[in-house]
C-alpha cells in the first residue's frame, strides 16, 4: 500500500523545493492537499510522480513543479482573488485556496466540473463555475491572478481584460517542445509579458491558434 503522506512529502522536498519554489504558503499547501484525492482510483499511484497525470479526453493534472512555479509567479497576496482556468478535478484550485483569499475555478467539461464541485465542496473560499475556458469568468473579476492550467498558443483578450491593475496571468505559452512558462501583467491599460522557464503541459481546449491558409 502506498504511503501517500510520505509520497507527498517527497514530492514537495524533491520536486518543488529544488525548483526554487520558496513561498512557504505554496509549500505548505502542497504538503496539505492530497493530490491522490483528485484522481480516479486507478490513477492514484501516479499522484506524486514528476509528470502530468492524464485525466482522459486530453486533460491532465499539471506536473507539480510546473504548477508550483506558476502559482509562485502570480505573486498573490493572502487576500488576493484568483481565477483558475481549466481547473479539471480541482487539485490546483485546492492549492490556490490555501494561498489566496478567494478562488474562482472555471471548467467547461461537464464531467470534470462535477468532479471539481464534489472535491471542493468543503472549501469556503472557492466557487466552481462552468463555461468556455477562453472567455474566463468576468462576473468574479477583476482578478489579482489568473492561472491557465495547461499549454496555450495564445492568451485571449477577454482573460487579459479580467486582470486587476497589477494583476498577473500565468501559463505555459506554446504547444510544442519550445514552450515557455510565461507571465502576463497589467499596469494600467498596458499589458506586458515575461518568459519564466522552459515548460510543457497538455494543451487546454480552445487555446490552439486556427491554422493559417496561404493561397
Amino acid at each position: 500500500m502506498i504511503d501517500f503522506a510520505a509520497a507527498r512529502r517527497n514530492m514537495v522536498d524533491g520536486q518543488v523545493r529544488t525548483a526554487d519554489v520558496t513561498d512557504a504558503r505554496i509549500l505548505s499547501a502542497m504538503f496539505e492537499v492530497p493530490r491522490e484525492a483528485f484522481l480516479a482510483s486507478a490513477q492514484t499511484g501516479l499522484a506524486y510522480l514528476d509528470l502530468d497525470v492524464p485525466l482522459g479526453s486530453g486533460r491532465c493534472l499539471m506536473k507539480p513543479m510546473v504548477l508550483a512555479k506558476l502559482i509562485q509567479a502570480t505573486d498573490l497576496a493572502p487576500t488576493g482573488r484568483v481565477l483558475d482556468v481549466g481547473c479539471a478535478t480541482g487539485y490546483a484550485t485546492a492549492v490556490l485556496a490555501r494561498v489566496a483569499g478567494q478562488v474562482v475555478a472555471l471548467e467547461q467539461d461537464p464531467g470534470l466540473t462535477q468532479c471539481a464541485r464534489a472535491s471542493l465542496a468543503s472549501q469556503p473560499n472557492v466557487k466552481v463555475e462552468s463555461g468556455p475556458l477562453t472567455a474566463g469568468w468576468a462576473p468574479g473579476g477583476p482578478y489579482d491572478g489568473i492561472l491557465l492550467e495547461g499549454a496555450v498558443e495564445f492568451v485571449p483578450e477577454p482573460l487579459l481584460r479580467q486582470l486587476n491593475d497589477g494583476g498577473r496571468l500565468v501559463c505555459v505559452l506554446g504547444a510544442g517542445p519550445g514552450a515557455k512558462a510565461t507571465v502576463f501583467y497589467r499596469s494600467g491599460k498596458d499589458i506586458g509579458s515575461r518568459t519564466l522557464f522552459d515548460a510543457a503541459a497538455a494543451v487546454l481546449p480552445g487555446f490552439l491558434k486556427p491554422p493559417e491558409f496561404a493561397f
